[in-house]
This record gives structure tokens, C-alpha cells and sequence, in this order.
């Protein structure tokens, strides 16, 4: 890759309007890098805030898996870091059809077009979750994938795709992330350790479904660390690599308890019985001993932010907007 300073340096992120894509953005910017977002900005279209003037930062309001959209776009890019998709397995399997579509089907045609626009790297962000349940203490990159659910099957899937796509002038790495979870400007409210930290402060309870299944998280600054940190690596360390992203690996009910820890011991922890029984642990050791990279933030970092964004009046007035929300949101647009 060129220097992250070297003002031609452009980056596609599609889907760069979700979740983690609204904390990456603006750190790519600061960093240097020429920018273009791909996204429906179905959670809102003011996500970028300061930086939306920004003369690096291009926004395309558009669907990847508009090949014509695409075509159009990549050319110029250096990088793409692809993170648009159905997020997760409740937002799956609301409509199965959508996510195939959107999750597999096209991933292909993106990265055909990409590699013949000129693209030099890859980035795609795959799940943790595509290894199933496993009893390794260290869940490593180099265990067979198990997948459980149709959301990670795609997942793996992808992966297989993207490294047989790899080539001379066409680098592909594979990111694993855990659970992302802390503050971002396109604020998630249904993801473990947010939805805990939102029912603590809010309704000083919180209701555990369940309590044994594993969850690994990450920060979300640790993830878009994650990101800048790949696309600064010499080929040689990370062209046809696969890496876990995570921190910490605890059990909802370890969750539950830091949460209230840090929010107060007021709040009122029930437990209900739960059939889902997916649980997931991994380590992430290799993105540390490959290109030195530690996370920076904490589990508890995530919630005393979460904590303060949660007290704030505007928020408080807030917090039943569809936008926090991926499954409602969706069923509200209507997507197809």
C-alpha cells in the first residue's frame, strides 16, 4: 500500500455508514486517506457530523449489488473495506432471501469489480461466529469452520470466494471480529454489551436470556484501529491472511455483572431460560503477533461511554428511534 499520507490513497468503504463504519470514516480522514462511502444509509444520512464537508470524503447513497453503481465508483480506489451486509443472525433471518442477497450473492461481482478496477487490497469483514460452537480453549484461525446459522454460512462462504479471487496485484485479507460494542455516531442499541448498558441505565434492570453462552467483544475504536492498522501493513504480512478481532471472551452473565458494576448496584439483574443456544470464544493472537496489534479499550470502557451518551437528555427523548435498532428499521423501510 502507499503511505497513508500520500493524498491518493483511496479507500472504498461500503456500508461505511453502519455502525462501525461511522467511527472508521472520520479516523481513515484524520489519518490521511481519501474516502468513499458506499451505503443506503438506512440509519440516517448525518452520521459523519463534522467531517461531512470534509473535500476527501465521498458519499454515494447506492446498493452493492448495483454492478453498474459499482463500476462507476471503483476506479481510483486503492483499498475497499467491505463491511456493508445484513448484520448479524436475528437481522438474517427476518428475511433470509434479503440477506442472501445481500450478503452472498453479489460478493462475487464486488470483488471481480474490484480487482479489475485496479483495487491492490481487499479487506473483508467476515464474523467470528463462523466457527460455531467450539470447546478449544483458544479458538484459532486454524480450526475448521462449523457455522451455525445461515448469516455465518454466507459468511464462510465469502471467504472461500474472496481467496480464490486472490492474485498478483490483488491482496485479500479476512477479519473475524467479535461482538463490537461502545459508541458510535450511528449508535447500536441492539448488540449484547449496548442493550445491557441501555436497560441498566435506563430502566435500572436488566433481563438475561440464558446466561452461559460466550460472547467476545472488541471496543469499536479498538475495531477501526483494526481496519487502519491492515491497510498500513506491507503485503507480505497480511496479503492472504485471516485474522481474529477481539478482546475479551465472556459469558453473558459476566456481561451482565460488569454492566451493573459500572452503571450501579441498583440495577436489577433477572434471569429467564433461552433456547438460543449459540456460543462463541476466540483468540486473537495472531493480529498480535503478526502486526503487533493490542486492543486499547476495555469491555468496561465501552459501557461508561455508552453510560454517559444514555443520561444525556437528548438521548433519554430518543431511545425508541427505529435507528438504533436493525431489525426494526428494516422492517419499517421495507427493504428488498
Amino acid at each position: 500500500m502507499k503511505s497513508m499520507h500520500d493524498e491518493s490513497n483511496t479507500v472504498l468503504v461500503t456500508g461505511g455508514a453502519g455502525y462501525v463504519g461511522a467511527a472508521l470514516v472520520p479516523a481513515l480522514l484524520a489519518a490521511g486517506y481519501h474516502v468513499k462511502v458506499l451505503d443506503l444509509y438506512l440509519y440516517g444520512e448525518d452520521v459523519f457530523g463534522p467531517v461531512r464537508h470534509d473535500p476527501r470524503l465521498t458519499e454515494i447513497k447506492g446498493d452493492i449489488r448495483d454492478c453498474d453503481l459499482l463500476r462507476a465508483i471503483l476506479p481510483g480506489c486503492d483499498a475497499v473495506i467491505h463491511l456493508a451486509c445484513i448484520s448479524n443472525d436475528p437481522c438474517f433471518e427476518l428475511d433470509p432471501e434479503l440477506g442472501r442477497s445481500i450478503n452472498y450473492e453479489c460478493f462475487a461481482d464486488l470483488v471481480d469489480l474490484a480487482k479489475d478496477s485496479g483495487v491492490r487490497r481487499f479487506i473483508y469483514a467476515s464474523s467470528s461466529s463462523v466457527y460455531g460452537i467450539k470447546h478449544e480453549h483458544h479458538v484459532t484461525e486454524e480450526l475448521p469452520l462449523e457455522p451455525l446459522t445461515h448469516y455465518s454460512r454466507y459468511k464462510a462462504l465469502c471467504e472461500d470466494i474472496l481467496l480464490g479471487k486472490r492474485g498478483p496485484g490483488f491482496e485479500t485479507v479476512i477479519v473475524r471480529p467479535a461482538t463490537v460494542c461502545g459508541y458510535s455516531p450511528r449508535l447500536r442499541l441492539d448488540l449484547t454489551v449496548n442493550i445491557l448498558t441501555k436497560d441498566a441505565v435506563v430502566k435500572r434492570a436488566i433481563t438475561i436470556f440464558g446466561g452461559e453462552q460466550k460472547r467476545p467483544n472488541i471496543h469499536i475504536q479498538d475495531m477501526v484501529r483494526v481496519y487502519e492498522e491492515l491497510l498500513r501493513q506491507p503485503r507480505a504480512r497480511v496479503d492472504g491472511e485471516i485474522f481474529n478481532a477481539g478482546y475479551e471472551n465472556h459469558t453473558i452473565n459476566e456481561l451482565a455483572d460488569m454492566v451493573r458494576v459500572r452503571v450501579g448496584s441498583d440495577v436489577v439483574l433477572t434471569k429467564q431460560a433461552s433456547t438460543d443456544t449459540r456460543s462463541y470464544h476466540i483468540s486473537s493472537e495472531k493480529l498480535a503477533r503478526t502486526i503487533g496489534f493490542r486492543p486499547a479499550r476495555s469491555i468496561e470502557d465501552a459501557v461508561d461511554e455508552l453510560k454517559t451518551i444514555l443520561s444525556e437528555p437528548r438521548m433519554q427523548r430518543s431511545l425508541d428511534d427505529s435507528r438504533y435498532y436493525n431489525i426494526r428499521r428494516m422492517k419499517e423501510v421495507a427493504l428488498v
